[in-house]
């Protein structure tokens, strides 16, 4: 190869290089108050009606609080599969495809995963404790440790372990299983 064709080349692969880390970037992560919690969770949707079955796997990272968060859902092999962002006035599901806008969570979990799920009571719930801004009641048995609350029975019989289980039974019900990240 010619001294020319190799600095064509040379500037093709770089410029090329260029491009595609320009596409990965991904921005910084916004702040939000209070902690992070981590670790894999599993929805599980009951058929319905004329709806099948659905189930969503996925390691999870929630950030900030039940008015401005960001939860990120990843494949076991840490490819994003979708990232939810709210605050005051706005919700967005940002996935591969692009970015969809939401009035509030509920409606984008119902979007999602045919049915709406409680995440501002999620940041209570994986911390093993009911959500302050809603009544609760000791759960019904068989669950031994636990409550209820919003329509769901969380089972916190394995909270020691980081796990925790919250089941909708009405119908369709929903299976939501959580196992945090240990710090």
């Amino acid at each position: 190869m010619t001294a020319p064709r190799v600095a064509r080349a040379f500037a093709a692969v770089a410029a090329l290089s260029m491009l595609l880390a320009g596409c990965a970037t991904v921005p910084p992560p916004e702040t939000y108050g209070g902690d992070t919690l981590s670790g894999r969770m599993s929805v599980r949707v009951e058929a319905h009606g004329h709806a099948e079955a659905t189930s969503m796997t996925a390691a999870f990272e929630l950030r900030g609080d039940p008015w401005r968060g960001q939860l990120d859902l990843a494949t076991p092999l840490g490819t994003t599969l979708a990232q939810a962002r709210w605050a005051p006035g706005q919700v967005a599901l940002v996935t591969p495809q692009g970015e969809t806008r939401f009035a509030t969570l509920d409606d984008l979990t119902r979007e999602v995963l045919g049915e709406s799920l409680p995440v501002a009571a999620l940041f209570d719930w994986l911390r093993g404790r009911p959500w302050p801004r809603a009544p609760s009641t000791p759960a019904p048995p068989p669950v031994e440790h636990g409550f209820s609350q919003l329509g769901w029975t969380v089972d916190l019989a394995r909270f020691d372990d980081a796990a925790i289980v919250a089941r909708r039974a009405q119908p369709p019900a929903v299976t939501v299983r959580a196992r945090m990240d240990r710090p």
